[in-house]
């Protein structure tokens, strides 16, 4: 008898402590921390309000699950990381055009995504002027991921881990389109490029030593680039008519497209010039494979019209006058905006 009342209570006893067990389990999966969101000392303000949507460690990782998650295309292929290589400081490197699901081809280069969270407007043509809202443009865009909110939501919400990752990284737990898109910024808010040479130099940090060639390059950058490539953030985040003539066969307004006014035909935005050297192909078109190239076209190449920046049309000429030195030393400047911690950090890596 007594040996069955001490069986019995055995078996009680493991019950509970299972069940305990089980809440325990529970309760860790929904635990979560807020991350720490720090804005580098020669940076401007932040203009993401991280008040709406605070950076916690669950949200962080689904949004990085779902960056490069093929279910976001309707092929089940094109992830937003196919166009975006961490490498390249998430452009589509050595591709003039993005190419999207079935191999079709857009007709812009991938921009770069990096210190998204000190930006007011996205894409070439400002298309959105929040960064929740930016994932929505290629997604639905027909030659890019060529689905639908609904359909992304349809697949996520049939999955089982997701439901789970939704749940651990918001308090309604909701797979919807608020917290599927809040989980993709948390991850780009992350993604601050901020410890390039150039960094380490205007910060007096170690490794921040420039050469007598670098520096001569960043004064000839502040003299006649820095106008448009703006603070440490190198853009000031306008829409220009740099002197690009339409590319063949492709009549790109730009801005124009969005604004509905003549007054912006051609305008595109000003990009950032942090991790430049690794991000060719160059302009909005990737026409131009290299720097050189690119300083080539601002020496002699650019034409003017209606809509032509009038910084690009001073003293009786067009562009920007570049000796051959000068072109070599800016060229060495823009090489020490190259951020290897940021393009090898592994929080941000697929693998």
């Amino acid at each position: 008898m007594k040996r069955a009342i001490i069986k019995s209570l055995s078996m009680v006893l493991v019950v509970v402590i299972a069940m305990a067990c089980s809440n325990d389990e529970e309760d860790y999966v929904r635990l979560d921390e807020n991350l720490d969101v720090r804005v580098p000392v020669n940076f401007p303000e932040m203009t993401y309000d991280l008040s709406k949507n605070p950076v916690t460690q669950n949200g962080f990782e689904l949004g990085k699950k779902l960056f490069y998650d093929g279910k976001l295309s309707a092929n089940g292929f094109i992830s937003c990381g196919f166009c975006h290589e961490q490498r390249f400081a998430f452009t589509h490197h050595g591709h003039q055009f993005s190419h999207g699901i079935d191999d079709l081809e857009g007709t812009r280069n991938a921009p770069a995504i990096q210190n998204m969270a000190f930006q007011t407007e996205f894409a070439w043509d400002g298309a959105t002027s929040h960064l929740d809202l930016f994932p929505i443009i290629p997604i639905t865009n027909e030659v890019e991921m060529g689905e639908t909110m609904t359909g992304v939501l349809g697949k996520l919400q049939a999955d089982s881990e997701y439901q789970r990752l939704f749940a651990s990284a918001f308090d309604n737990a909701e797979v919807n389109n608020e917290n599927f898109l809040k989980a993709l910024s948390q991850f780009m808010v992350m993604m601050i490029s901020a410890n390039s040479k150039y960094d380490k130099y205007v910060r007096n940090e170690p490794g921040g030593d420039f050469s007598e060639q670098e520096k001569t390059g960043l004064a000839l950058f502040e003299s006649k680039c820095a106008t448009c490539h703006q603070t440490d953030l190198f853009t000031d985040h306008s829409f220009r008519n740099n002197g690009l003539p339409p590319y063949p066969g492709i009549d790109d307004l730009g801005r124009a497209e969005v604004s509905g006014s003549a007054a912006d035909n051609y305008k595109f935005k000003v990009p950032s010039l942090r991790n430049v050297a690794v991000t060719a192909p160059y302009m909005h078109d990737g026409r131009f494979g290299s720097l050189q190239s690119v300083l080539n076209f601002y020496n002699s190449g650019v034409q003017d019209s209606q809509t032509l920046d009038p910084i690009l049309k001073q003293n009786n000429r067009l562009g920007i006058a570049l000796s051959a030195a000068e072109q070599e030393a800016l060229i060495a400047f823009l090489n020490t905006l190259t951020d290897e911690e940021y393009l090898n950090d592994k929080r941000f890596a697929e693998y």
